[in-house]
């Protein structure tokens, strides 16, 4: 058993089937733990979906048994020991811009979480808008296990999930919580057995990647920028995204069908 991909794997691969673009953890051996070229890998992954105009919803998974354990601690001791500067310096070079891209890009994204989430990975899989959990997952927010600040946008959405209270709860005091308990705490959106988690995932990335993507992305970083600006800014940015998406071809297709009494069909336009 080795914790590194297969030869010729990337530690992260990335798939595509139509407009649905999976982004899959690819260190199963190593529970998907985030050492730097994995980091690396995801970074790249995330910037070439984010900006292709064909893919119009986006799965985040893992390979094998876990979804993401967060920052590999193998390395980071090594990084730790030996001083090294870099250590401190991934925060801003690879997850911040990991979790921006995950909560702002122009399109949907789905976390489908086969295993296990701690750590960063369970802060990446709050950044996305649609959370699909097997029912033998669980959240783990293990920061302050290893006497660590939380990060990768973990305080930001946590809160906003499950209330300030219960937040730091969970991060002061750090545990796997179940995925019945993620579901009755809304820190997912829903929790299904092993044998339907990948048609579950499937229909839910092709319904929104056949939807009005433009409406999508718009609705995301309204919902984004809301909950961080006083009402009239809000209300302002609101309307910029509705003159944008009312300028759309997808606005255009739904008024017609409404007025032909049909199911409209959507270009992500």
């Amino acid at each position: 058993m080795t914790d590194t991909p297969a030869p010729g794997q990337s530690p992260v691969l990335l798939e595509r089937d139509g407009a649905v673009a999976t982004v899959r953890f690819n260190r199963p051996d190593a529970m998907n733990a985030l050492d730097v070229a994995t980091k690396e890998a995801l970074l790249a992954a995330l910037t070439e979906v984010a900006g292709d105009p064909e893919v119009r919803c986006v799965v985040l998974t893992g390979s094998g048994r876990a979804f993401c354990v967060g920052q590999d601690l193998r390395e980071h001791v090594t990084l730790l020991q030996s001083d090294d500067p870099s250590l401190w310096e991934t925060v801003p070079t690879h997850y911040n811009p990991v979790a921006e891209l995950l909560a702002t890009m122009d399109k949907p994204v789905v976390a489908a979480l086969n295993g296990v989430a701690a750590g960063a990975g369970a802060a990446f899989a709050m950044a996305a808008d649609i959370r699909i959990m097997v029912d033998t997952a669980g959240f783990n927010l293990a920061f302050a296990g290893i006497a660590l600040s939380c990060d990768s946008g973990s305080s930001w959405w946590l809160q906003r999930l499950v209330g300030p209270a219960r937040a730091k709860e969970l991060l002061l005091l750090p545990r796997t919580v179940p995925a019945d308990e993620c579901l009755a705490l809304g820190l997912v959106t829903t929790v299904v057995p092993a044998e339907e988690f990948e048609a579950e995932v499937s229909r839910v990335a092709a319904q929104l990647a056949a939807g009005p993507t433009m409406a999508y992305g718009s609705i995301r970083q309204a919902v984004a920028y809301s909950a961080a600006h006083p009402l009239a800014e809000s209300l302002a940015r609101e309307g910029e995204y509705m003159a944008r998406t009312g300028a759309s071809a997808d606005h255009r297709a739904a008024v017609d069908a409404f007025l032909a009494k049909e199911k409209p069909v959507f270009t992500g336009r």
